[in-house]
């Protein structure tokens, strides 16, 4: 196995295709394909898939490419520091879920970054792919919240991962709701004032569990209940239907929109926010980076 070859698959997985790989690579299309199958032979895997639509990647092959891209970074922070060489295009990804102050330290990151190429993604996501991602390191950093009820369950598969969780602060529960709600009204409210109104959680597919809820008291049974992917469509119907979201609090009017307030819920409970990293991988240059904005933002919360 050499870096030479770990550019390829990562390369081939980026671009979709053989052919658009191999020409970005300036190497023909058989040397491409003949470097991933040894590449593929001598580790005993199966990277891609080969349908008659094209390629596709492999579960085992996602594996695969987290550790490799771990490699390369790896590779580059050693030539950059010991042989003055400047790295290339530089990769970053980190999984989150659904927090304003993520994104905020995404944008500080690339401004301090500040490079003329880069390929960075921020995924908003699920609970248990968040872990996942992180354990596969297909995202270096993972956000997400532990508390009284899940940290039981939570910190089983984040230790079984491998893994390590950081807190950056602790917040008190919030609900998330629109100007025009009755309850803007009022500076705090109880969980007997929102019976009358829709729960909006975000969907978390196949592990929907009470313990993988992005929300804080997911056990709570409600009379209306509508499940999202995505936070655009989450405080739509805020907007739209008068719901609410059960959340830490932490909001931001550039990335929320003026029309989504947060009122203090008056119940017992918490949420420790904070952020998920393997213990098998020193953090990048782009992740401490990433990290120090989050402790920024934690600061001033």
């Amino acid at each position: 196995m050499t870096l030479q070859q770990l550019k390829y698959v990562i390369c081939v997985a980026e671009k979709g295709t053989v052919t658009e790989a191999a020409n970005s690579l300036f190497i023909s299309q058989p040397s491409l394909t003949n470097a991933v199958r040894e590449l593929e032979k001598e580790m005993h895997i199966t990277i891609f898939n080969r349908t008659n639509k094209g390629i596709v990647v492999s579960k085992e092959g996602e594996v695969f490419l987290g550790y490799a891209r771990q490699v390369l970074e790896q590779t580059n922070i050693l030539e950059e520091k010991y042989s003055g060489k400047t790295a290339g295009k530089q990769y970053f990804c980190v999984s989150t879920q659904h927090y304003s102050f993520a994104v905020n330290a995404f944008v500080d990151l690339i401004k301090e970054y500040g490079s003329e190429e880069y390929d960075f993604s921020i995924r908003e996501t699920k609970t248990h792919e968040i872990i996942e991602d992180v354990a596969n390191m297909k995202s270096e950093i993972g956000i997400l919240f532990i508390n009284d009820f899940n940290e039981t369950v939570l910190q089983k598969t984040i230790k079984a991962r491998d893994l390590s969780f950081t807190e950056l602060f602790t917040a008190k529960p919030h609900i998330f709701i629109s100007k025009k709600n009755p309850l803007s009204k009022k500076k705090s409210v109880t969980m007997k004032d929102l019976k009358p109104y829709p729960y909006l959680s975000f969907e978390q597919g196949e592990y929907n569990s009470f313990y993988y809820s992005e929300e804080i008291f997911s056990i709570v049974e409600r009379r209306k209940n509508i499940r999202v992917r995505d936070r655009a469509t989450l405080f739509n119907l805020l907007i739209g239907l008068n719901g609410y979201t059960i959340c830490s609090g932490v909001i931001d009017k550039e990335l929320n929109g003026k029309d989504i307030i947060a009122r203090p819920l008056i119940e017992n409970g918490f949420m420790r926010i904070g952020f998920v990293t393997h213990n098998k991988v020193l953090p990048s240059k782009l992740g401490s980076i990433y990290i120090n904005a989050l402790k920024n933002y934690a600061k001033n919360i």
